[in-house]
C-alpha cells in the first residue's frame, strides 16, 4: 500500500504539469511551432559563422569581405597598369638623362669623373632592369596540389590542400605561396620562395639608382629652377609693357624643354629615393631577422601571448644576422658576393621552399 507521501508528490507533480501548460494572463503564448522554427533557424545561421575561435576580428574581416575582394579584384586587373607606369617613368629617366644629363657631364667634367659616371650608371641600370624582369616573370613558387608525404603545419581554408611550413594563401592570385612576403602590384605577382631575391634586389637597385641621380643632378636641377624662375618672371613683366618693347626670348625652346626635364628627373627620383629607400630598409630589417612580411604579424602576436605566460620567443628560421643574408642572397663562398650578389645571376634560392632545417632548441616555437 501506497504512503501518504507518494500521493502528495503525486499532486504536486499534476499541479505543477497544469500550471506550466495554462497561458498566464495578459500575454499570448507564442506557438509551438513558430518558436521551434525561429530556434531552428537561429541555430542555423549561427552554425555558419560562430565557432569557439570567433571574436572582434573575424566579425570586422566578415563584414570588411566585400571591400577586400574589391580591393583584390582591382589589384589583379591594375597589376599591367602598374607594371607599365614602372617601364614608363623608368624610360622617361634614362632617356633625360642620356639627352640632357650625359652632354652636361661630358662637356663639364674631367676625364676620370665622365668614366665614373659611365661605368657605375651602366652597371646600376643593367642589375635594376635584370632584377625587375626576373621578379615579374619568376614564379614565387607554390606546394603541391596532391598528396605527398612533404610535411605540413595547418590545411589552407581557401586551397583546401595541406599547407608547408612559411606557406600562405595570396587572396589576389587565389593559390598557397611557399614562404609568402606580401602580393607586389608593381610586380603585378606574388614575391614568394623563388622571386623574394630578385624583389629585393630591385628595390635596393631602384633606391641606388634614384639617389645616384638625385645627387649626380642636384647642380643641374638648381641651374634648371633658377632659369624656369627667370623665364616666368621675364614674361609677366612683358605682359606689363607694350606690345613694340617686347624683348627676345631669354632661352630657346629646346633649353626650356631641357630645364624642365632636369626639374623632372630629380623631383621623380628624390620622391621615390624617399619612398623606395624606406620600403628596402623595411625588407632588409626583416631579412636580417629571418622573417617575411606576414611572418612579422604573425609572430609579434606570439610573441605578446609568451610574454603574458611569462616565456620568450624565438623565431625558428633566425640564423644570426649575417648567416640570414647568406642564406637568402646564397652565398657560399666569398666570391660568391660578387657573382651572385654584385652580378646579374640567375642561381636558385637555398632549399625547396617545402620543408625547412630549424636548431632542435627552437623547434617548438615554429610561426607558420
Amino acid at each position: 500500500m501506497r504512503s501518504w507521501r507518494w500521493f502528495l508528490s503525486r499532486v504536486m507533480r499534476l499541479f505543477l504539469r497544469w500550471f506550466r501548460l495554462c497561458p498566464r494572463r495578459g500575454r499570448r503564448k507564442r506557438p509551438s511551432r513558430l518558436r521551434d522554427l525561429w530556434n531552428y533557424w537561429r541555430v542555423l545561421l549561427k552554425s555558419l559563422y560562430y565557432n569557439v575561435l570567433t571574436n572582434s576580428d573575424t566579425a570586422l574581416d566578415c563584414v570588411f569581405e566585400p571591400i577586400y575582394w574589391l580591393v583584390d579584384n582591382m589589384t589583379r586587373w591594375f597589376g599591367v597598369v602598374f607594371v607599365s607606369l614602372v617601364i614608363v617613368l623608368t624610360s622617361s629617366v634614362v632617356i633625360i638623362v642620356y639627352l640632357c644629363v650625359l652632354p652636361i657631364i661630358f662637356s663639364t667634367y674631367p676625364v676620370h669623373w665622365i668614366l665614373w659616371h659611365l661605368c657605375y650608371g651602366h652597371w646600376n641600370l643593367l642589375m635594376l632592369v635584370y632584377h625587375y624582369y626576373k621578379a615579374t616573370t619568376t614564379y614565387p613558387g607554390f606546394p603541391p596540389q596532391e598528396k605527398t608525404d612533404i610535411p605540413t603545419v595547418t590545411l589552407c581554408k581557401k586551397c583546401i590542400v595541406p599547407k608547408p611550413a612559411r606557406t600562405h594563401h595570396c587572396s589576389i592570385c587565389s593559390r598557397c605561396i611557399l614562404k609568402m612576403d606580401h602580393h607586389c602590384p608593381w610586380l603585378n605577382n606574388c614575391v614568394g620562395h623563388f622571386n623574394h631575391r630578385y624583389f629585393f634586389s630591385f628595390c635596393l637597385f631602384m633606391t641606388m639608382a634614384c639617389i645616384y641621380c638625385s645627387i649626380s643632378a642636384k647642380d643641374m636641377f638648381l641651374d634648371a629652377y633658377n632659369a624656369i624662375e627667370v623665364s616666368l618672371h621675364d614674361e609677366s613683366f612683358v605682359l606689363l609693357k607694350s606690345s613694340y618693347q617686347t624683348p627676345p626670348p631669354a632661352f630657346t625652346r629646346q633649353e626650356r624643354m631641357v630645364h624642365k626635364s632636369l626639374v623632372y628627373l630629380w623631383v621623380l627620383t628624390s620622391s621615390v629615393a624617399v619612398a623606395l629607400g624606406g620600403l628596402t630598409l623595411w625588407h632588409a630589417m626583416l631579412i636580417s631577422r629571418g622573417e617575411t612580411s606576414v611572418e612579422r604579424h604573425i609572430n609579434r602576436k606570439e610573441r605578446k601571448r609568451l610574454r603574458l605566460k611569462g616565456k620568450v620567443f624565438r623565431n625558428p628560421y633566425h640564423r644570426g644576422k649575417i648567416n640570414n643574408w647568406k642564406i637568402f642572397f646564397g652565398v657560399e663562398k666569398q666570391s660568391d658576393w660578387l657573382t651572385r650578389v654584385l652580378l646579374p645571376s640567375g642561381h636558385l634560392p637555398h632549399g625547396d621552399g617545402l620543408t625547412w632545417d630549424c636548431p632542435s632548441h627552437r623547434n617548438n616555437t615554429m610561426a607558420i
